[in-house]
């Protein structure tokens, strides 16, 4: 038998399945980044659909690496652990843009963050608050809204033309808004994410990766949209060159 032949007609491995522990564990931290305070072992599992004795186990797992901790009453929340992981989330364009998140935000006195693109959303990754500023709009790392929706997700689909992007068969349509942010180097949104609230946003190319975005949260601000969006085209720019 020609041996070329055999090997073309032995049935390929079967897709190894996926780990329900695993998914169940990664669902648990979850809901715990989601969450506004600490939860009791019931409402954890509840919310994760599984029996109590189930959710124990693998919370113990979880505390046993520091990704969860309990309080004195036993409830549970995200542990110290889930920080060492976050630091080498994307390090370089952390470290690249926390300088001009930081200028950003304290020259204009808004929240300025950088939201990277997960499927069909986008989360928040690092975020920097005004130092001087009480009326500020608040993006903790880790928020998540569709990238269809908001300034963010329009800066990230015009790093690419539409052409572009449909062979990326992302299943999200690209929006008429992302040819005019790729014109003008920024993108604008009202009302879309959260009500009330504007946010402007340019794209940043990431050598090897996905596109991101530098963005800025307000309600109301007394500078120009214009000069605001330039200003982050500007720090987009030289964190794209810190990357390169």
């Amino acid at each position: 038998m020609n041996p070329t032949a055999a090997a073309r007609t032995e049935p390929a491995p079967a897709q190894a399945s996926a780990s329900q522990t695993l998914s169940r564990g990664i669902r648990a931290l979850e809901i715990l980044a989601a969450s506004p305070g600490p939860l009791t072992i019931a409402e954890l599992a509840d919310a994760m659909g599984v029996h109590r004795s189930v959710a124990y186990r693998i919370l113990r797992t979880l505390e046993d690496h520091s990704l969860l901790v309990r309080d004195d009453a036993g409830k549970v929340q995200p542990g110290p652990g889930l920080a060492v992981l976050a630091r080498g989330v994307s390090r370089n364009l952390q470290s690249a843009a926390l300088p001009e998140l930081t200028y950003l935000a304290n020259t204009l006195d808004m929240t300025a963050f950088i939201a990277v693109w997960d499927h069909h959303d986008c989360i928040t990754l690092v975020t920097v608050e005004p130092r001087h500023s009480g009326a500020t709009v608040a993006q903790h790392p880790g928020t998540r809204h569709p990238i269809n929706a908001g300034a963010p997700g329009i800066a990230i689909q015009s790093a690419f033309t539409e052409a572009e992007w449909d062979r990326l068969d992302s299943g999200v349509a690209y929006r008429q808004e992302a040819g005019e942010a790729r014109r003008v180097g920024y993108s604008a949104s009202h009302d879309e994410v959260i009500a009330g609230v504007s946010s402007l946003a340019a794209p940043i190319r990431v050598p090897g990766g996905r596109p991101a975005a530098l963005a800025v949260v307000y309600i109301r601000s007394a500078h120009d949209p214009g000069a605001v969006g330039a200003a982050l085209a500007g720090s987009a720019a030289r964190i794209q060159e810190q990357l390169a």
